[in-house]
C-alpha cells in the first residue's frame, strides 16, 4: 500500500466518487434567465446549506427553501419550483477509475465513504449502486454535524472499526483533510484518480 500505515480507508464522495456536469447549475441560471451563479448561491448559502447537511431539515425541506429565495428573481413561485426540480433530476455519475481503486482496496481493508449531504443521499447511491460498494456511509446528515467537524471523522472512524490514527482521509476539500489530519489521520486532497493510484499502489 505504498509504504502507508493506513488501515482504513475514508472517502468523500462528491467530487471524488461522484461527478457532477460543472456547468450544470449555471446551465439552469441561463435557461430560466437568472444570472450565473444564482441557483449555487441560494443552495449553499451556509445558513441554507447547513440545516440540510446536519439533518435540521430534510431534503425535501431544503430545496423548498431554495425555490423560495428563488421565487421573485425567476418571477414566480412556480418557475422558481420548476428550475429547482430540474436542478435535482440533473445527472451525476460514478467514476469508475476511483471505484475500481476503492474497491481493490476493499478487499484488504474496510472502505467508508464521508459526505457532507442531506437525507436524499441513501436514495442516490442506491441509484448510483454504490449503495453496497462500501462497508459503510456517514452521511452527516443523520448524525447531526458535518466535516470539517472532527466528530465526523471519529464517527468514520469507528464505523470503520479502525483508530483514526490508522485511517486514510480522501476528500477534494483541504479544509476537510486538515481537519482529518488534525486527528491524526493520513489526509489526501483528491485532485484526480492518478494522485489517488499513486497513494494507494505506489
Amino acid at each position: 500500500m505504498g509504504g502507508e500505515t493506513f488501515e482504513a480507508v475514508l472517502c468523500d464522495l462528491d467530487g471524488v466518487l461522484r461527478l457532477w456536469d460543472p456547468d450544470g447549475m449555471t446551465g439552469l441560471d441561463r435557461q430560466y434567465g437568472l444570472p450565473e451563479g444564482s441557483l449555487a448561491a441560494a443552495a449553499f448559502r451556509a445558513e441554507r446549506l447547513l440545516p440540510a447537511v446536519t439533518g435540521a431539515v430534510t431534503d425535501e425541506q431544503w430545496r423548498s427553501a431554495v425555490a423560495g429565495d428563488l421565487a421573485e428573481p425567476c418571477g414566480s413561485a412556480g418557475r422558481a419550483a420548476e428550475l429547482v426540480a430540474a436542478w435535482g433530476r440533473q445527472a451525476n455519475e460514478v467514476d469508475h477509475e476511483v471505484l475500481a481503486l476503492l474497491t481493490a482496496v476493499r478487499r484488504r481493508m474496510p472502505v467508508v465513504l464521508v459526505s457532507n449531504a442531506t437525507t436524499r443521499l441513501e436514495r442516490d447511491l442506491a441509484a448510483l449502486g454504490l449503495d453496497t460498494a462500501v462497508d459503510a456511509v456517514v452521511n452527516t446528515a443523520r448524525i447531526g454535524v458535518a466535516k470539517p467537524d472532527e466528530r465526523v471523522y471519529r464517527i468514520a472512524a469507528e464505523r470503520a472499526g479502525v483508530p483514526p490514527q490508522r485511517c486514510l482521509f480522501v476528500d477534494d476539500t483541504p479544509a476537510n483533510v486538515v481537519a482529518a489530519r488534525a486527528v491524526g489521520m493520513t489526509g489526501h486532497h483528491y485532485r484526480d484518480p492518478a494522485g489517488l493510484r499513486a497513494l494507494l499502489t505506489g
